[in-house]
Parts: structure tokens; sequence; C-alpha cells
């Protein structure tokens, strides 16, 4: 625990965004890390509470109270290898994760939760500021050869912790840069790209080897998913080059409208446009897709949404409206009847706040009108109402909304398919790669030698959960390979 009266002195404070007006004219990140001072009283806030709900709301069980003691006592450095003892990527979680912890925050019951998250990403900071990370190598070689196939959080997370293992490892990547979706998904106002590559130049310290542009099984990649590869390889070459396979590929065929007129010029997956946005941020490539002037709405109220939201409002739209089909939750949970669960409530992204985002609930999009010229021009909608679980219109509800660019952000269904049938992996109803969570067959394929894990596994879900994922995976490889393992769970 922190300071056993922390609790009751000190409030929670969080972390500072730059203005709204500042960071709209540029790309970086505007959030400011708590400063050392602020970043120990916000550990002293961590109380006894007997039972931390904090480990095993988080899906990688960091030991959340054992760092937040360290670092109130200025123990900063052995702070950083506990947290990293179950998290290989902190930067990442404490930038973009949205903290099960807090919620689960036995203080959070009564008063505002401890700043777990924002505690995680100074102390991670240091690290790095402090020379503190660095490589692991092994201390021996096992002698045998893992291929990853994709390079999101759960493929490195496996990787490194193969890689450390003794194992050789290469990753294998379509696209043009290392990171999958935190790579060329996540603005970079939200995650800078130099974050991911000095955790890449660490993994490659280790030993794992990286190719980029290489498409791996896939004989068609949907139109609306992104590659960049020039070369293509067999899975049967990579299985008999390897002696084990992890499809780390994420879930990246989205959700689509099938409603009148999407397929008009300016109907777009949301990917369509933050990934040639985040090209042009990166390496100078221009966006086709700009929406300076023009009136916007976005199809889906999620994470994704409000990164549309916000690209939206730093390319100088006219208007920007989210719609979202379910019923807008409560601005405040009741915390008797969810604590420490995940609670439902109303989410304001910092890009809602960037603009005077119209954020409409309960909203279904019947269709897309047809400027003439082949190009939308509006979306027409209707309100609706649920009843256990059902959707109905509401008569008399539709509306019309002006709308020059749609970014469609309804989430994302399953991994591309022709990967899995290149390997003949069998999957589950949803389309994902079908194998086991726990026991002798975890994370094991149908294909003797080939597993899964991620969001090609478990659906979409959070970087939190890939990490954790890809942690488990090795731990399965490692004891596939050597019969037993030594990595933690």
């Amino acid at each position: 625990m922190g300071k056993p009266t922390g609790f009751l002195e000190f409030e929670r404070q969080e972390e500072q965004y730059e203005s709204a007006t500042a960071r709209v004219l540029h790309y970086r990140e505007f959030t400011r890390s708590l400063s050392d001072e602020a970043t120990v009283t916000q550990g002293a806030r961590c109380m006894d509470c007997g039972i931390p709900f904090c480990n095993n709301a988080c899906p990688v069980n960091n030991v959340i109270p054992d760092w937040n003691d360290l670092v109130y006592k200025g123990d900063w450095q052995t702070a950083l290898a506990v947290l990293h003892s179950t998290n290989n990527f902190p930067e990442f979680t404490g930038r973009v994760c949205p903290a099960p912890c807090e919620a689960a925050c036995t203080l959070g019951i009564h008063a505002a939760p401890v700043g777990i998250r924002s505690i995680e990403r100074a102390l991670v900071e240091k690290g790095w500021q402090e020379g503190w990370i660095k490589p692991c190598p092994p201390a021996a070689k096992s002698g045998k050869k893992v291929a990853v196939v994709g390079s999101g959080p759960a493929g490195l997370a496996a990787a490194q912790q193969l890689a450390r293992a003794g194992h050789s490892v290469t990753v294998f990547e379509k696209s043009s840069r290392i990171g999958g979706l935190l790579g060329f998904g996540i603005p970079d106002f939200k995650l800078e790209k130099s974050v991911i590559d000095r955790r890449i130049e660490q993994l490659k310290a280790e030993g794992v080897a990286f190719k980029t542009q290489i498409l791996v099984g896939a004989a068609n990649v949907p139109e609306q998913v992104n590659t960049d590869a020039v070369e293509q390889i067999s899975a049967d070459a990579l299985k008999s080059a390897f002696d084990a396979v992890i499809l780390a590929v994420g879930s990246e065929v989205p959700r689509d409208l099938t409603v009148p007129g999407r397929d008009l010029q300016g109907v777009l997956t949301a990917l369509e446009f933050l990934i040639p946005q985040n090209k042009e941020v990166q390496q100078g490539l221009t966006n086709p897709v700009n929406v300076r002037g023009q009136h916007v709405v976005v199809i889906g109220g999620g994470d994704t949404g409000a990164d549309c939201v916000g690209i939206s409002y730093r390319q100088g739209a006219a208007s920007v409206t989210q719609l979202e089909l379910m019923p807008q939750p409560p601005e405040q949970e009741d915390k008797a009847l969810t604590w420490p669960y995940w609670p439902l409530k109303l989410r304001t992204s910092s890009s809602h706040k960037e603009g005077k985002t119209r954020r409409e609930f309960s909203v279904a999009t019947k269709a897309f009108a047809d400027d003439g010229k082949g190009r939308v021009k509006a979306i027409q909608a209707v309100r609706v109402r649920w009843d256990a679980g059902k959707m109905s219109e509401i008569a008399g509800s539709e509306f019309e909304l002006p709308c020059d660019a749609a970014f469609l952000a309804m989430g994302f269904l399953h991994p591309c398919a022709d990967v899995l049938e290149a390997f003949g992996v069998q999957k589950d109803p949803r389309g994902n790669a079908q194998t086991d969570e726990e026991g002798e067959r975890a994370y094991a394929t149908n294909v003797p030698g080939v597993f899964a894990a991620g969001d090609a596994r478990r659906g979409q879900s959070l970087v939190v959960w890939a990490i954790r994922e890809g942690r488990q995976c090795a731990r399965a490889v490692d004891a596939f390979l050597r019969e037993s393992s030594a990595l933690p769970r």
C-alpha cells in the first residue's frame, strides 16, 4: 500500500492536456505525464484494501499495489521491474488502455479511484529517461525457431517472451511498419510512433528479427484491409521453415453497413481514413481523404469512432456528428450494482472536446443520399427504441443529416479468413481461430505447431488483452518446444 492515510489526505490528480485549440493544430501527443512529485502523491493514495480487486480487473494481472507502494517510497527502479514482470509494454497501456483496474479500485467506491494508469505511464517513462530499460538477451539459445505472423501487441509480446527464453524469433508483418494497429490504426496524438520504435529496438537487441511488407498465407486480402505487402510466403513454407508458428494477425475485417448508397464516394470504413492519415504523419504520404470544410458523420460510438472525430477536427471539418445505434448510457454508473466490474456509462473522449461534436444515440442509418454525381450528400436515419434487447424504429422519427464524408466505425468481425484457411486452422462460429484458453491445448490450433493469440483468437479487444494473450501463448509455445516452460503466465 502507499501512505496509510494517503487516500484521506490526497485528491486524485489527472494528467493534463494541451488546450483543444492548440492541439488540433498538430498530430503530436498532447497528454502531459504527471511530475515525479505528483506521481508519488498518487501512489500514496493506494489504500490497504485487503483484496486488491485492481489486480484481477487488469487482464495482465499487474501487481498494482506493490508498484504503487514502491513509487511512493521512492524506489522507482524496483517498481518498474515489478511492472515489467507482468506487462511487456506499459507505455502502450499507459496511453491507450481504458484502465479497467481503476474501475475496480476499492477507493473508487466512495471517492475518485487511484490514478493507476497515470502512475504506470509516469513510471515507464522515467525508466526510459533513466536508462533502466535495456535489452534482456537470453543466456543461451535453444536452437528452435518460431515465426510470429502479425506485429501488433500480441505478436510483439509473444516474440519478446520467446526470444528471452532462447528461441530464434522472426516476426512477419504485411504493413510497411511494425506495430499492427498500434502503428497505423491509433492516431499519433494518442500514441506517437517513437514510443513503439524504441521498444522495437529493444526487441531487435534481444534477437527478434522483423520482416515487413510480407503477406503470409493469404491469397486474397479484403479490399478494406490495409496491406503494403510486396512479397508473399505460403503457409506451408512457413511451417516447414519454423518449429512453431503463432498467428497474431488481429481482427481486421470491419463490420459493414449494408444500406442503400453504401457504395457512394465519401462513405468509407474508419481505417480507410485513419491508416492513410497515419502514413501522412509518419511518412509524408498524402492522405487521399481530406474533410476540410466538410460535414462529417461518424457511425459508431467507440474509440475508433472517436479517433475519426479527432482527425476530422485536425483536418478542419465544418461539423462532426457521431451516431450510435445503442441507447445513451448513464453519465454516472451505480457503483453499488457494478463495482468492481467495468461499468456501462457515458464516456467522452478528448477528441469530442476538440469541437462542437454532436453525439446522437439510438439512431439507425437507413440510407446514404446521392448528390447526383456519385458522392454522398446526406444520411437518412431514424430513431429507435430498445425493449428487452430488441430494437424497433420509432414511427415518424426519420431525419436527415448533411454529410460529405461518412466513416463506419462499428467494430471488427474477425481476422482475414484466407490467412486461417491457408494454415488449415479451424474457426469458431465468429470466424476467429479456435483454440482453448487453458489446459494442455491452450492457444494451440487444430494444426500441430500452429498457435493463435490476440484478437485473431478472442475477437476485437483491448491492447492489454492482446499483451496478455501474447504472453500466455508464448508460454504455451515454449512448453510445446521444450515439454515444459519457465515463462510466467
